[in-house]
């Protein structure tokens, strides 16, 4: 074998392995972020807080700092924002915000300010159609940028 073939295959060798090292990589990826993603976009509220698909998240008003109050028939209503890992800071959101708790059947449930995140069970995606509603015993609100509900 000659200088430029020996050559050529040490290039193709390294290019193969590069691509074996690439695929490796990436597969990895999503298991390193599993969190859920949290997004600030505009609404009839003013800019508040979606989970992933454009779904809108709300906060209750019965909640403590860390800790749900929403179990049983409230949690099939008001599904919690969950995630597998550390919750991701998409556009606009304050990563120092985001946190987790441990909900009573183990799931991590994504905190805002120390308030534990809900969706609403029967809106599509983009739709904001609880804001500010008594239901399942308390006020459900959608939340801002600085973790408070909007108006």
């Amino acid at each position: 074998m000659g200088h430029r073939a020996r050559r050529r295959a040490a290039l193709l060798s390294a290019l193969v392995a590069a691509a074996v090292l690439t695929a490796a990589a990436l597969q990895a990826a999503p298991a390193m972020a599993a969190g859920t993603k949290i997004t600030l976009r505009g609404s009839d509220f003013g800019r508040m807080l979606w989970g992933p698909n454009r779904q809108a998240i709300y906060i209750f008003e019965n909640d403590r700092p860390d800790r749900s109050r929403c179990y049983r028939r409230c949690a099939r209503e008001w599904p919690p924002v969950l995630t597998k890992g550390k919750p991701v800071a998409g556009r606009g959101v304050r990563q120092r915000l985001l946190g987790r708790t441990t909900r009573r059947n183990g799931t991590r449930q994504v905190t805002y300010a120390g308030k534990p995140l809900y969706y609403y069970a029967h809106e599509g995606p983009g739709e904001v159609l609880c804001h500010d509603v008594f239901l399942n015993g308390g006020y459900w609100w959608v939340v801002g940028r600085n973790g408070d509900r909007r108006p």
